[in-house]
């Protein structure tokens, strides 16, 4: 029977002994302290059972003369007045008031003697002291993560006992990865193999990749296909606020590791204490020695540890060189995101988990999905499961998948107040766009759908679903998806003139300029700059300054980029000019049904009767309302 069980790696230790014993120290120490009070305002020298007089320091001044005895005992005075009356006053003495009292013929003695209360008091300090002395060193033995777990708890790393249910069957999406990885589930199962040949297994494994690409999961499969233990921890779990803690940690989890192996050690976020070191700063010494400890443990004197290191980031080009040569890290696997296959099998696998209606088509959701990862995925899928509740449907619909869909790449639906010509003139910016689509439907990607109900900062939108995954665009392409980006801004002005155009095209000119300059800086689609890169793109996204270029090299750069906006601009506009009354139609349709799919925007274009009849059937309601007024 399979098992995934979690539970600490070491056993758990006491924490409350020494705290317990501080703890009764201090109850002991108030005790006294409350009873030193109740037996000085109770003192045997003073009281007697009718209780004495109470007397201010300068009544027993004024007195002097008609005071019998009198017994100092800090600064209370107590004693026997000539008449035989006991008194008791808080007394500020002094030498000469001493020798007033004597001269006056008072029997003056001052008590010195020390209680047990008074000895409470002088010891317990000392006591505490000396235990708490004992516990920093009793800390300390074990360097300075003895004292780190004292202070902060133990080691928060997990191990998954017996075998994990996640293996290699729960991901989908990454063959060629996994097959990269068959290997090490070869190792721990039969190691014998291996060294007849001579071979050495990797020691380590870095996935790298964009967050939900399955880096964990797959770590996951590995122990679970190999059968052994699994232990799991994170980066951040090695940093802290005590010098040396993430030393002895490190030391902590290869230890429970050996003890184990064959194993794994699974370390997420590994980026946390394997960045590169800098040569010039002394502020973070302690993450150093931290990552100077690793490397000695993936790699020291003992190499022959059967441990296995699965490393996991998303910033591998932050890590330290020494981190990634071979020995430590062997092999390095950079996880993508999925391909359209992949996205099937994806949802595919989620989809056994829920209750889905039998006419869903996933192969057309997976087109529709290009750029999301696994964990992306099974979100959607979960939202469409979602909305199908919220609706009152016991299947996920189509249209609970096109709801989420639409929720996950655009945000959620917007309930705004538009005016009426602001919803007229987003139509004809849509239908602008959904129509110089269909122009280029040979060249382009399909249209999905165009709709004009608002989602996110967007007021409408127009969608294309790849028919595969591209790897590249021709330049007929790139040109062809200038123009449809362009082609919302062109129906403002054709439709509604120069002067009415408004600021809804933000987004598609930033859509267009980018493309652009990614073809000409980068892709040396453009006569006049060349084969030449003049705009490096780094990575995630950062763009320098065009490097080993001149300043007229940019402005040349900025020209051409000007004139490709132009030349699509312009071809927008003809395209938009000559099929006036066909985009009128489309903008019609859309104001009456909010949202079109791609075959009925395909009909309305190449005027079927099917569009015909689909305009008779939102006409009849308006006739209907006209009629009962």
């Amino acid at each position: 029977m399979e098992k995934n069980i979690f539970k600490n790696s070491s056993k758990p230790k006491s924490r409350f002994g020494i705290s317990s014993i501080f703890f009764g120290i201090f109850v002991a120490l108030f005790l006294a302290v409350v009873a030193n009070s109740f037996m000085t305002e109770n003192n045997p020298n003073a009281p007697v059972k009718s209780g004495p007089v109470e007397l201010s320091f300068s009544d027993v001044l004024r007195r002097a003369g008609e005071i019998q005895t009198m017994t100092i005992r800090g600064d209370v005075a107590t004693g026997k007045l000539n008449d035989g009356t006991e008194y008791r006053a808080v007394v500020t003495y002094s030498p000469e008031m001493l020798e007033k009292f004597a001269g006056g013929g008072t029997a003056v003695s001052i008590d010195s003697s020390k209680g047990w209360v008074d000895y409470l008091g002088i010891w317990v300090p000392i006591i505490m002291g000396v235990l708490f002395i004992w516990w920093l060193f009793r800390g300390m033995r074990g360097g300075a993560g003895g004292l780190g777990r004292a202070l902060v708890g133990q080691n928060p790393t997990k191990v998954i006992t017996g075998k994990p249910k996640t293996t290699f069957k729960d991901v989908a999406g990454i063959d060629s990865e996994k097959q990269e990885l068959a290997e090490v589930v070869d190792f721990l199962r039969d190691k014998s193999k291996f060294a007849a040949v001579g071979a050495r297994v990797p020691r380590g494994i870095l996935l790298s990749g964009e967050p939900g690409t399955g880096k964990t999961l797959l770590a996951r499969a590995i122990a679970g296909e190999a059968n052994v233990p699994f232990f799991a921890t994170s980066g951040s779990d090695f940093s802290g606020i005590i010098v040396g803690l993430g030393v002895a940690k490190i030391k902590d989890i290869f230890e429970m590791a050996k003890r184990n192996a064959p194993c794994l050690l699974f370390i997420d976020e590994i980026d946390a204490i394997g960045q590169r070191r800098s040569q010039t700063s002394f502020n973070d010494q302690d993450r150093e020695q931290t990552l100077n400890q690793l490397l000695i443990e993936m790699d020291g004197f003992s190499n022959e540890t059967g441990i296995i290191v699965i490393g996991a980031t998303n910033r591998p080009d932050m890590l330290d060189p020494a981190l990634l040569r071979p020995g430590r890290f062997d092999r390095q696997v950079h996880i993508d995101l999925p391909d359209m296959a992949g996205r099937k099998e994806i949802l595919e696998l989620h989809a056994k988990k829920i209750k889905m209606h039998s006419d869903v088509n996933l192969e057309k959701l997976a087109r529709g999905t290009t750029g999301l990862s696994g964990a992306d995925l099974e979100n959607l899928l979960n939202e469409a499961a979602l909305h199908a509740v919220r609706s009152g449907r016991k299947l996920v619909t189509d249209e609970d998948i096109e709801e989420a869909r639409d929720k996950s790449l655009m945000g959620p639906r917007k309930i705004r107040k538009m005016r009426a010509e602001d919803i007229k003139l987003t139509a004809y910016h849509e239908a602008g766009h959904a129509f110089v689509s269909t122009t280029f439907a040979g060249i382009t990607d399909p249209i999905h759908k165009a709709t004009i109900i608002p989602r996110g900062r967007a007021l409408g939108m127009v969608q294309h679903l790849p028919i595969d995954d591209k790897v590249s665009m021709s330049l007929a392409e790139v040109r062809a998806n200038l123009v449809i980006d362009l082609a919302g801004r062109a129906a403002e002005q054709v439709f509604f003139g120069a002067d009415k155009i408004t600021t809804g095209a933000e987004s598609d000119i930033a859509m267009a300029t980018q493309l652009a300059r990614r073809s000409i800086t980068t892709a040396g689609l453009s006569d006049k700059i060349g084969l030449v890169a003049v705009n490096q793109v780094q990575t995630f996204g950062t763009r320098t300054p065009l490097e080993a270029a001149s300043e007229k090299t940019a402005e040349a750069v900025d020209a051409e980029i000007k004139a490709w906006i132009d030349v699509a601009y312009a071809d927008a506009i003809k395209i938009l000019t000559r099929n006036r009354a066909t985009v009128e139609k489309l903008a019609r349709e859309l104001l009456a049904r909010e949202t079109l799919t791609g075959d009925e925007i395909m009909e309305i274009v190449s005027g079927k009767k099917a569009a015909a009849k689909a305009v008779k059937k939102v006409a009849k309601p308006k006739k209907a309302r006209v009629a009962k007024k």
